[in-house]
């Protein structure tokens, strides 16, 4: 049997004013798998993302077990870990920092201590991949929001990532931003968790659909069967990614009446 990539057991998380986020989470995925996780807003997808590379690491707050290609999540292991994992938040100006975008690319190798030669590489080859080639010297706050998106992604496939942890990547972007970044994503080789509202996303991106609502799991397989689930999705505050948009009724005013 392969390592898993990601292995959740019983997993949960009180915040510090005791309010429990996430309860008893098991959750396994293999490498190059990729996951669509979905939820209503404060369901817990954000904090269960933020735990999988430490982020959001406290001990005392914790219970169960998390494991990313084979490295349990402890403080002992957090380099590690944060090298396998490459969170991408929702917002890139969350990820994006430093003057130029080979200063950002190359921050997390540096930080590894690698051969500032071979890291030249791995910026020019990451930026390379989310189609950013020649972009090193310029300033992340001049790009486009698509473009930082890449530019982020770009981040964390610098590092000898194995799991990349998506946070609604597809927010913000217009509708030619949102295929182009769907088309890489489907490109990269890496596993993959998704956390979205973009119900096309994951149609388009995920074969397997995990659904977390109040902290726990309460569904977990094939994405075209759950997502054409509309008494699930109803349940949990979800629509279908078919479901036909409401026709807007006319008012008096508008009709004249």
């Amino acid at each position: 049997m392969t390592t898993p990539v990601l292995q959740i057991e019983e997993f949960s998380f009180h915040y510090a004013n005791g309010r429990l986020a996430l309860d008893r989470v098991s959750l396994r995925g293999e490498p190059g798998e990729r996951i669509g996780l979905v939820g209503p807003n404060g369901a817990g997808k954000s904090t269960l993302l933020g735990h999988l590379n430490g982020v959001l690491y406290e001990e005392r707050l914790m219970q169960g077990r998390v494991a990313v290609a084979g490295l349990e999540v402890n403080r002992r292991n957090l380099r590690g870990v944060r090298a396998r994992v490459g969170l991408v938040f929702q917002n890139p100006d969350d990820q994006l920092f430093s003057p130029t975008v080979f200063d950002d690319v190359a921050f997390g190798p540096l930080h590894l201590g690698q051969d500032p030669e071979e890291v030249r590489r791995q910026v020019a080859w990451a930026l390379a991949q989310v189609g950013m080639a020649e972009t090193e010297e310029r300033m992340p706050h001049h790009l486009s929001l698509g473009e930082r998106k890449r530019v982020a992604i770009a981040t964390v496939l610098a590092m000898p990532t194995e799991l990349l942890a998506l946070d609604e990547p597809t927010a913000g972007l217009d509708p030619r931003g949102r295929r182009e970044l769907v088309a890489l994503l489907s490109t990269l080789p890496q596993a993959m968790l998704v956390a979205t509202h973009d119900m096309r996303l994951v149609w388009e991106l995920c074969p397997r659909t995990v659904v977390l609502d109040d902290g726990r799991i309460v569904a977990d397989g094939p994405t075209e069967e759950l997502l054409q689930d509309a008494a699930l999705l109803e349940r949990h505050g979800l629509e279908s990614p078919f479901a036909a948009p409401r026709r807007p009724t006319a008012t008096a005013a508008q009709t004249g009446r």
